[in-house]
């Protein structure tokens, strides 16, 4: 098995000194005994992070920052079929941007606790619109609306957890090549404001769905595992490490390090284990070796928070 563990480092708001006593003993354990690999880093403004690098690769793809085509593999993974192959895929998820005085910031979309009929109704709303512009939509989950159009080919975008509790424009589209997406999150923003469902929300005191975030954006490619098989992903630090909630952030590895990681400690299980942050990732694989030198190695483990805090 390949494991790939996603938001492993602190969330950036957190003070590192609060999480020195986090012990993790299965992934020490693991750490020891396997061989550092691979780094994938991503420079200073990078639109994807780097397991979505990291995954791209696994699948056999080598896009380009922005490109990384997620959209469509999360688009498969819903049912939906497959378009047309000049065709791009766009991920856009229902969000709340909230407007202050300097800049404006994406909060958590998780935070609008939205179900699938608001979803669904709020999707419908739109859909003329995006069609207007030839976009065609598709509906995947409560806070997974695809888009497919041949402009999303090619246009970068970036991956919402880049944005998520940033100012968002930054993170924008290039205004030539995006010039119609931010036409379309104007028009949308205006249907939103006066929309019912929004009504409803605000009424029972819930965060308003005022506009979208399109990220995944690229065609569908080919998706062959690279090394043999795609890693599995565990993605349960993903929600503390959105808010920057360090000590839930805490819990999750403790949780992971005492389900996932002490079930691959006992059973041996464990090929490959990639490990990663917002500027880093780092693959450990195993590797053949004596009795004397595997204890050797767990002897002379380091603390696994040194390496988590450098990704």
């Amino acid at each position: 098995m390949h494991l790939l563990v996603p938001y492993a480092a602190p969330p950036a708001t957190v003070d590192l000194t609060a999480l020195r006593g986090l012990q993790l003993p299965n992934l020490q354990r693991l750490l020891a005994e396997l061989q550092p690999g691979p780094r994938t880093g991503t420079p200073p403004g990078a639109l994807n992070l780097p397991h979505e690098w990291v995954l791209a690769a696994c699948r056999g793809v080598q896009p380009e920052d922005g490109r990384v085509p997620q959209a469509a593999w999360d688009a498969a993974a819903d049912g939906l079929p497959p378009a047309p192959p000049e065709q791009g895929w766009g991920l856009l998820t229902p969000t709340h941007w909230q407007v202050g005085s300097e800049q404006i910031v994406l909060l958590d979309p998780q935070q609008l606790h939205l179900d699938e009929d608001e979803s669904r109704a709020l999707w419908h709303s739109l859909r003329p619109m995006f069609e207007s512009e030839g976009w065609a939509l598709h509906w995947g989950a409560p806070l997974r609306w695809y888009a497919t159009h041949a402009a999303l080919a090619t246009l970068a975008t970036a991956s919402l957890d880049r944005v998520i509790g940033r100012g968002i424009e930054s993170w924008m589209p290039d205004r030539h090549a995006g010039r119609t997406l931010r036409r379309l999150q104007s028009e949308a923003q205006m249907l939103l404001h006066a929309h019912p469902v929004n009504a409803a929300r605000e009424a029972r005191g819930e965060l308003a769905v005022n506009s979208f975030w399109l990220s995944g954006t690229g065609r569908t490619l080919p998706s062959t595992a690279a090394d043999g098989e795609a890693p599995l992903v565990d993605s349960r630090l993903q929600s503390p490490w959105r808010t920057g909630d360090g000590a839930a952030w805490c819990e999750a590895w403790r949780a992971l390090d005492a389900e996932r990681l002490q079930g691959l400690v006992q059973h041996g299980a464990l090929r490959s284990l990639t490990l990663c942050g917002e500027h880093q990732a780092q693959r450990f694989d195993s590797v053949p070796g004596r009795a004397w030198q595997r204890w050797l190695r767990r002897w002379r483990a380091a603390d696994p928070m040194i390496l988590l805090e450098a990704l």
